[in-house]
């Protein structure tokens, strides 16, 4: 399978996404057609809160945005009531990300198992973008072959090889959301290619994504095959290592979407019960957060310019 034509490829025969056809756009011009899942439009609708079996008030801001006032339940089995108006908060702040954003494409950076692909759907839907899973096109390039038949057949390191050029030719496109591999983060290129946009952190606690992956089992996960064990223990293991490698990495990502953060926000004692689309709306704070304080930080370079230029 040649490097060069995965992307060529997967974006003709992406057959894991659905029906809808949407066009990104080249840099250079060029139009690649690739498949998406169908919208789901928020339809218009009065929000009675009185009618409400709980009382719910987000309130926005520069800076974040607030919890909801809801009671929770006193069992720990429990899960929380999820906030009724979830979708329209959703769509309200990517209403107000999508100017600061400018169709630049947004990357998810992550361990595997923290999200990335749930959360990233739902970010490219409300944004109106497109998402693509870097895992998954190297998959159909592949002919339908599995990630971990790839580290089989042939090794980490060719995976990683297609895993930086599908990375390049995403980033010569827009108005995308790509969920990347676990590992993307370790090589500096890919850096470089992903900072053609944003780079979300999703950072999950290790004890959380252990219980994730061992409640789906490991056989997708190539890297955690060598550990020996129950499930848990054999991802908690390989996590924690994986963990110490690239935990540095993560850090550069522009932002960082923290579940404990947001679990604390939200008085949720699991963060298992948080819902994606919690994690969602907070990671389009963080966005908006980080690009309002590039957008300043640029006004002001140029202001200091114009001033310093005026001296002379």
């Amino acid at each position: 399978m040649e490097a060069s034509s995965i992307c060529a490829s997967s974006f003709s025969n992406c057959s894991w996404v659905s029906k809808s056809e949407k066009t990104g756009k080249k840099q250079s011009g060029v139009f690649f057609k690739f498949s998406q899942e169908d919208k789901k439009c928020l339809n218009s609708r009065d929000i009675k809160v009185a009618k409400a079996r709980t009382k719910i008030s987000y309130s926005y801001n520069n800076n974040s945005y607030n919890a909801p006032s809801v009671v929770y339940p006193s069992l720990e089995s429990e899960k929380y009531q999820a906030s009724v108006d979830e979708p329209f908060i959703l769509k309200k702040k990517s209403q107000d990300v999508a100017p600061y954003l400018d169709g630049r494409c947004i990357y998810l950076v992550g361990m595997m198992g923290s999200g990335k692909t749930t959360v990233g759907k739902i970010i490219s839907e409300a944004l109106g973008y497109s998402f693509f899973d870097s895992d998954k096109l190297i998959e159909q390039a592949a002919g339908g072959t599995s990630v971990a038949q790839i580290f089989k057949q042939y090794s980490e390191s060719k995976f990683r090889d297609y895993e930086s050029q599908v990375l390049g030719e995403l980033s010569m496109m827009r108005r995308l959301v790509v969920a990347t591999g676990g590992g993307a983060v370790i090589r500096p290129i890919n850096w470089k290619y992903m900072k053609h946009g944003l780079t979300v952190w999703l950072d999950v606690p290790l004890e959380a994504l252990a219980r994730r992956i061992a409640a789906v089992g490991t056989d997708s996960r190539p890297l955690l095959h060598d550990e020996s064990g129950d499930p848990y223990t054999k991802a908690l293991l390989r996590l924690s290592t994986l963990s110490e490698e690239r935990g540095e990495a993560y850090t550069n990502a522009d932002t960082r979407v923290s579940l404990e953060h947001i679990a604390a926000k939200l008085g949720v004692r699991d963060i298992s019960n948080l819902t994606p689309t919690a994690i969602a709306i907070e990671a389009l704070v963080q966005i908006e957060n980080f690009l309002k304080c590039d957008n300043n930080s640029m006004v002001f370079a140029r202001n200091s310019q114009f001033s310093h230029a005026k001296n002379y």
